[in-house]
């Protein structure tokens, strides 16, 4: 029996160069049990507050940047691991040209 796996070397480095003020997003899996996305963003955009209803992980790889979690404040770089509730509101602006990885649990 075959298994299902998903094995990506060099993560970061997967989505091309992020030209001027673009958001970029590479979907890795997205089944009903999960959605992965790799996002890379180009230095000063940001994500506006907004919420999920699906529990939430992110994963900084590459840049700085600072979100807004519910009334809090933080800033996030390389290693930073940051876990949202369903329904947390919450924003990104990047600093430095940014990766992340976004997985979303249904």
């Amino acid at each position: 029996m075959t298994e299902n796996y998903i094995v990506i070397d060099e993560l970061v480095n997967r989505l091309p160069a992020i030209p001027g003020d673009a958001v970029l997003s590479q979907s890795l899996k997205k089944d009903d049990q999960v959605d992965i996305t790799l996002f890379s963003f180009a230095a000063g955009q940001e994500l506006t507050e907004h919420t999920s209803p699906y529990l939430a992980i992110l994963e900084v790889l590459k840049g700085e940047g600072s979100m807004t979690l519910g009334a809090d404040s933080v800033e996030i770089k390389p290693g930073s691991w940051v876990y949202m509730p369903p329904n947390l509101p919450h924003s990104l602006k990047t600093k430095t040209p940014f990766v992340m990885l976004l997985t979303l649990v249904k």
